[in-house]
C-alpha cells in the first residue's frame, strides 16, 4: 500500500491511499516580459491561432446537449462527486489529466486513449505514466452512465471539461461556465507529448516559452499554477531539492526552501528510492481545499516543486504570486478566466473528430 505523507515543518502525518493514487502536477502557463527577446513571436502566428480557435468555438454552447441529452451535466456531476467522496485525490488528479490533455493536442480526450500493437498513445508517454488512475476511472464511469442514458451523444472531451470544473468547485474553488460540443480526437501519439508539457524542474524561461507558444500570458501562467493548491507529488520529483542539492555542494537542500520544511521532507522521503510511491501534499496547509494558500506557501519557502518555487523569484511571475497570496478573489477570477480559455484550446468540432463510444478506444477500433 503506497504511503502518502503530509509534511508540516514540525511533524509528518502518514496517510494510507490506494495503489493507483498518483501525483498532481498541473503545470504552469506563460508569458509577458522581463526579457523581451524571449517573448517575441511572429504576429502572424498569433493571428492564425486566434482565428482557428474562434472558428472552432462558434460550434460550442452552454446548452449544447439540451435536446439530445438534457441531463448530461447532472449525470457527470453525480458520478464524479461520488468518486471524489470515495477517493479524495480524484479532483487534483482530474485537474492534471485535463491539463495534460489540452496542452498536447487540444482539449480532445486524446490522453484517454489506450495504446495498442500499432500505436503508442499519449497516456504512455514518460511524463504521463504517473497520471492518476482515479481520474481516468471517473471519466470512464461518467461515460458509461451517459451511454446508458444517451448513447453516442456526449463526447469524452466534454466529460473531461465538465468533470474538472465540478471537482474544482466541490473543493471550494470557483464555479465557471463550460461551453460544450467538443469532439474527441481520432489520433493520439506519445511522440507528441514531451515538448508540449513542462517538467517539474523546468526553468521559468522554459515554461514561459512553452506557454507563450500556445497563446497564454504570464498572468494566466501563474493563475493556472494555483491548481497545485490541491494534490500531491512523489518524492522523486523534488528529491534533488532536498538531497545532495547542487550535486554535492555545501548546501544540504535548496536554499529557496524553508529549512524546517526541507528537513521534514527529508524525513518523509528517506525511503523514496525503495518505495517510489511515497508522496507529499503540494500545499502542506490546506491540501484538500482549493484556495490561495499555495501562493502564500511560495512566499514562505514552502513550495514543493522547483518549478513552483521559482515563480516567487522571477520578475515576470512574482508580482502575480504576491497578488494572489494577498487576494483570493483575484486568484479565483483569474483562474476562471484562464480555465475557460484552456478548456477551448485546440478543440475539435464537426468532422475533425468523433464522439467515441468508449473513451479509451477510437470508434473504428471498438466496433
Amino acid at each position: 500500500m503506497p504511503r502518502l505523507h503530509l509534511c508540516f515543518p514540525s511533524s509528518t502525518l502518514f496517510i494510507s491511499e490506494e495503489a493507483n493514487l498518483r501525483r498532481l502536477t498541473v503545470a504552469t502557463a506563460a508569458t509577458m516580459v522581463c526579457h523581451l527577446s524571449q517573448t517575441s513571436l511572429p504576429l502572424l502566428f498569433f493571428s492564425l491561432l486566434a482565428a482557428s480557435a474562434a472558428l472552432a468555438e462558434v460550434n460550442l454552447s452552454l446548452d449544447y446537449y439540451q435536446a439530445s441529452c438534457p441531463c448530461a451535466e447532472e449525470i457527470i456531476s453525480n458520478v464524479v462527486t461520488t468518486k471524489q467522496i470515495n477517493n479524495p485525490t480524484t479532483a487534483a488528479g482530474m485537474l492534471r489529466l485535463f491539463f495534460h490533455d489540452c496542452f498536447v493536442s487540444g482539449c480532445d480526450a486524446s490522453v484517454l486513449v489506450s495504446s495498442n500493437t500499432f500505436n503508442r498513445a499519449e497516456r504512455d508517454a514518460d511524463i504521463n505514466l504517473s497520471l492518476p488512475g482515479d481520474a481516468f476511472d471517473a471519466v470512464v464511469r461518467a461515460k458509461t452512465a451517459l451511454e446508458l442514458q444517451c448513447p453516442g451523444v456526449v463526447s469524452c472531451a466534454d466529460i473531461l471539461a465538465v468533470a474538472t470544473r465540478d471537482l474544482v468547485s466541490m473543493l471550494g474553488g470557483p464555479f465557471y461556465p463550460v461551453r460544450l460540443g467538443r469532439r474527441d480526437s481520432i489520433s493520439s501519439s506519445a511522440a507528441s507529448v514531451e515538448l508540449n508539457l513542462p517538467r517539474h524542474n523546468a526553468s521559468v524561461d522554459r515554461i514561459v516559452a512553452l506557454f507563450v507558444s500556445k497563446g497564454f500570458a504570464v498572468r494566466e501562467l501563474v493563475a493556472l499554477s494555483g491548481a497545485h493548491t490541491v494534490g500531491f507529488s512523489h518524492c522523486g520529483e523534488y528529491a534533488d531539492r532536498i538531497f545532495n542539492f547542487n550535486n554535492g555542494g555545501h548546501l544540504a537542500f535548496d536554499p529557496a526552501m524553508s529549512p524546517n520544511f526541507a528537513q521534514a521532507l527529508q524525513k518523509a522521503c528517506a525511503d523514496y528510492r525503495k518505495d517510489p510511491t511515497i508522496a507529499t501534499f503540494n500545499d502542506i496547509m490546506t491540501p484538500g481545499k482549493f484556495d490561495n494558500l499555495y501562493y502564500q506557501n511560495l512566499l514562505r519557502g514552502l513550495g514543493l516543486l522547483a518549478s513552483d518555487q521559482k515563480l516567487a523569484a522571477d520578475c515576470r511571475t512574482a508580482p502575480f504570486v504576491r497578488l494572489y497570496a494577498a487576494n483570493q478573489t483575484a486568484f479565483f477570477l483569474d483562474f476562471v478566466n484562464a480555465m475557460e480559455k484552456l478548456s477551448v484550446f485546440g478543440i475539435k468540432t464537426g468532422n475533425r473528430g468523433e464522439v467515441r463510444r468508449r473513451c479509451d478506444v477510437f470508434n473504428n477500433l471498438s466496433a
